[in-house]
């Protein structure tokens, strides 16, 4: 009982969230899509689509974008944070599937799309696409486990697939990150056009990216606090500073295809719709200005700050899209049901507790790769002998 009464708040609140997540979960699994959700014919994708998937595969770009930077780049020194984003990656897409297995009106049936091919849909590239990337993160995640537990013959495979496996990775994700926006190109008349263009496969790759870096400062501030870790505070301002580019890109990309297409007015009317986009674009916005000034850059408050926004942005826009947009769009109303909550809520806590568990039990925050050949050095080395690092080049 004393034992129990020592956990701390965030552990209660963790309990609490998994208790009300598995509850929702049975009333899903008993009583269907019609007795767990708000949602009907006329809005068939709510939060489970709007946050769990189009929001959940953008937050884990910072996999390919790092270990693209890291391995094809050759930027050895973004190293240190790459493993932790492949891992926030992973576990993203991981998530992403589960989530599916939930809004799914059958989800035993989740593997169709692998063999009932349908080469016409946008939803059969997304699912190969998924699919093969979850498995490319699996494969990319593995030499941490081999590590961990001193298999080096198979390490040494691992890393001369390496490359193929990163190159791999980026193509499928650029492929489908923009693919989630071609989805709502085919309901032009449902999307309000405050949200709806031609470019929205473009604006979604762009956003991932911008996302995926911004939770990569999210992920290494906390793990700095959790596990007592410096934080790696230049290699997150260079990673701020390309952030600064893609919002002032994205944002110059949204603001121009508005005026465009003579939509801006809209942003101005008194509705809801309205309030919300200038909400998302604030919260582009107003990071972007702060990304720009170094002093913002190498703060570690400031700059935690404005990942938050951000990331808050991402998501925002995400839903206008998928929620928002369409309920102006289609004259409908949909507000999600508590077991919808619920679910999304124990999905993030559950991506939450991994994370810590995994990092606290692998090499994921080793500060630089131990090659295959100093491995093999130290293991020949004596009980007793000290081992010692070949010097880097130039010492």
């Amino acid at each position: 009982m004393t034992r129990v009464l020592r956990l701390s708040l965030w552990q209660w609140v963790f309990g609490l969230v998994m208790l009300a997540g598995t509850y929702a979960t049975y009333i899903r699994v008993a009583h269907g899509l019609g007795g767990s959700t708000n949602l009907n014919d006329q809005f068939p994708w709510g939060l489970w689509i709007g946050f769990d998937v189009l929001c959940g595969v953008g937050l884990a770009a910072g996999g390919f974008t790092l270990a693209a930077t890291v391995h094809i780049f050759n930027l050895k020194r973004f190293e240190p944070i790459c493993r932790p984003a492949i891992l926030t990656a992973f576990l993203g897409y991981l998530l992403v599937v589960l989530a599916l297995l939930f809004d799914l009106g059958r989800p035993d049936r989740i593997w169709h799309p692998l063999i009932m091919w349908n080469t016409r849909s946008v939803m059969f590239e997304v699912a190969w696409c998924v699919t093969l990337y979850t498995t490319v993160l699996a494969l990319e995640f593995l030499p941490l486990v081999l590590q961990r537990f001193g298999l080096r013959t198979p390490l040494r495979w691992m890393r001369k697939v390496l490359i193929p496996l990163v190159i791999a990775g980026v193509i499928l994700s650029t492929l489908h990150q923009s693919s989630l926006g071609t989805l709502y190109l085919i309901v032009p008349h449902k999307l309000h056009a405050l949200w709806y263009t031609p470019l929205l496969p473009l604006l979604f790759f762009v956003s991932a990216i911008a996302a995926g870096l911004a939770m990569t400062i999210f992920e290494s501030w906390h793990s700095a606090r959790a596990f007592g870790r410096q934080l790696e505070l230049s290699l997150l301002a260079a990673l701020a500073r390309v952030l600064a580019v893609l919002l002032a890109f994205y944002l110059a990309l949204r603001l121009l295809d508005l005026a465009r297409r003579g939509a801006l007015p809209l942003a101005l009317e008194p509705r809801m719709e309205s309030f919300l986009f200038g909400l998302e674009i604030s919260l582009m916005l107003l990071p972007m200005l702060l990304l720009f000034r170094r002093q913002v850059r190498l703060n570690p408050a400031a700059l935690y700050a404005s990942a938050v926004m951000v990331i808050f942005g991402f998501v925002t826009h995400r839903l206008n899209v998928s929620i928002t947009g369409m309920e102006a769009g289609s004259g409908v109303s949909y507000l999600p049901k508590w077991t919808e909550v619920a679910v999304t809520l124990a999905i993030v806590a559950m991506g939450f507790a991994i994370f810590r568990f995994a990092a606290g039990h692998l090499p994921v925050f080793e500060g630089a790769r131990i090659t295959t050949e100093e491995e093999d050095r130290r293991a020949a080395a004596a009980p007793g002998d000290a081992w010692t690092p070949a010097p880097a080049e130039g010492d």
